[in-house]
């Protein structure tokens, strides 16, 4: 997800510290979205149709609705407000007050589960639950704009656009920040050692689940390097070691460890993880990548069946040196235990619907994110009140950190591998008559290396989003989109679909961009839903 293109600014970022393990790009991207919420399709109150968000371990309770990010209690009071193709006016919920709180944190994150279930949902023809439509996810499903960095350190890229006015007369702006990493090349990867946890239960005997992850395993094993290694766990009523740690130059054994799959029971997610986990341990390569991959509907029913339980056994066995990849698969889904499992095991999680999905993540994102650029990495904005009145972060509910806790590496952030870029939208308004730096954005994260810290620090300026949104870029209004694709999907609105569906698809027409492209095509069938 990144190109430099149209981005307004870039800052490379120096490697004092980089993020857990896994390549990914990072973009941050604040992008300020308009709208209202209730009949405004652009712009609900943060949180959804689903209610709060759970609270991550280590962070501090959440401002209140609508502002994740803040610890502060500087919601202003709701005003109209339209968006750019909607035009309708409702209150703007969720905002703070830059004079209560003008400092945003949240935790990197580069899941996109969210959008993929969403997808799948909207394919046969229903709309998501609101539970499980989460913004920034949407975003993060699309590449990006945002220029690789010279070093290993972030870039860090800063543009926007002007808003259409309001009707109370404030003009609002969009700012987008993005982060990326550098880019990765196989031939330069540690060897990894691969755990796959397979789901085995009889749920998993849909099409398009068990037989998907055969599939994409065998072709997976295929493109590793002799000198990896793969271990194989299967769980239903119980858990087995159906393969120990093996080379992958023992290919046929592994293969046939594969086929050898069979749909059986209940699901013991649980003691697929914490037996997963042990063998991942037991097989513990320094200087490698080791891995966890969990490849299930999440839909346990047998054992502990929440994440935080869960996650106490296996905490011991996982440190910080084995990340946990979430891949998830089937129409029914239990998106909320596999998205939780993944933010806090270090990792992230995917969703797969098909064959070709399914392959693209395991030949192509999975190899990638063997090598990780940055651990526990966050990012913080911090805003001008004399220049920025009020802010609303979209999305990212689940991912706030407490202000004073940017820095404290005691405190879970996110983990970014090679390539990956991380979107993060706000909704800003400005005062009237401002002229000067609107703030400053910060990115913090821990070298794998070294374990030693590193920041980044780039000024955000009037400049950089004092353009109108006719003139804005094309890959700012594709994450405008899918931010309120998804917020109308979170709120159960259906109004304006079919206006963003149209903005999708302009979109998709500039930048013949394959994400844009999906994105158009979701939105097209998410207005057709009844």
């Amino acid at each position: 997800m990144g190109r430099a293109g149209q981005a307004g600014g870039t800052g490379d970022i120096g490697r004092r510290r980089l993020g857990r393990t896994g390549g990914a790009v990072l973009a941050v991207a604040a992008l300020l979205v308009l709208a209202g919420c209730g009949e405004s399709s652009q712009n609900g109150s943060v949180g959804g149709a689903g209610g709060s968000a759970p609270q991550r371990p280590g962070t501090a309770p959440q401002a209140g609705a609508g502002a994740p990010g803040s610890t502060g209690s500087g919601q202003v009071a709701p005003r109209s407000g339209y968006g750019e193709a909607d035009r309708r006016q409702g209150p703007v919920l969720g905002e703070t007050s830059t004079d209560a709180d003008p400092v945003s944190t949240i935790a990197l994150d580069v899941d996109t589960a969210s959008y993929g279930y969403a997808r799948r949902q909207i394919d046969d023809g229903r709309r998501p639950p609101a539970q499980t439509v989460r913004p920034e996810e949407f975003v993060n499903a699309l590449r990006q704009d945002y220029p690789e960095p010279d070093g290993e350190g972030f870039s860090v890229s800063v543009d926007g656009s002007r808003s259409p006015v309001r009707a109370d007369g404030s003009a609002d702006h969009v700012l987008r920040i993005g982060l990326r990493t550098r880019g990765w090349d196989s031939a330069d990867r540690p060897d990894a050692a691969l755990t796959f946890v397979i789901d085995v239960s009889g749920s998993m005997a849909e099409p398009g689940r068990l037989d998907l992850a055969k599939d994409a395993l065998h072709t997976l094993v295929g493109q590793l390097r002799p000198s990896d290694s793969v271990a194989v766990v299967a769980f239903s009523d119980t858990a087995r070691v159906v393969r120990p740690m093996t080379p992958v130059r023992e290919r046929e054994d592994l293969d046939r460890a594969v086929e050898n799959l069979r749909v059986e029971n209940s699901t013991n997610l649980e003691g697929g993880l914490v037996l997963g986990y042990r063998v991942a341990r037991d097989g513990f390569r320094p200087g490698a990548s080791n891995r966890v991959v969990l490849l299930s509907d999440g839909l346990a029913n047998v054992g502990n069946t929440t994440a935080d339980p869960i996650l106490r056994r296996v905490r011991e066995q996982a440190g910080k040196d084995i990340a946990l990849l979430g891949v998830g698969v089937g129409s029914q889904y239990g998106d909320a235990l596999m998205e939780r499992l993944a933010d806090s095991g270090d990792g992230f999680t995917v969703y797969v619907s098909d064959v070709e999905q399914a392959r693209k993540v395991f030949v192509e994102q999975l190899p990638a994110t063997i090598e990780v650029r940055a651990l526990d990495a966050k990012a913080q904005v911090r805003f001008d009140p004399g220049m920025v009145a009020s802010y609303r972060l979209v999305g990212y509910e689940d991912r706030a950190v407490s202000d004073r806790d940017f820095t404290n590496d005691t405190v879970d952030g996110g983990e970014v591998g090679p390539g990956h870029t991380v979107t993060a939208l706000y909704d800003v308004s400005l005062r009237e008559g401002v002229e000067g730096p609107l703030g400053t954005v910060e990115v913090h994260w821990v070298s794998p290396d070294s374990g030693q810290p590193a920041d980044a620090i780039r000024q955000i300026s009037l400049s950089d989003v004092e353009r109108s949104d006719a003139d804005a870029s094309p890959w700012l209004r594709a994450d405008v989109a899918a931010a309120r694709l998804a917020e109308a999907l979170r709120t159960g609105t259906r109004q304006n679909l079919d206006a963003i569906a149209a903005d999708a698809q302009q979109t998709a027409r500039e930048l013949e961009e394959p994400s844009v492209i999906d994105l158009a095509r979701t939105a097209q069938r998410a207005a057709s839903i009844p």
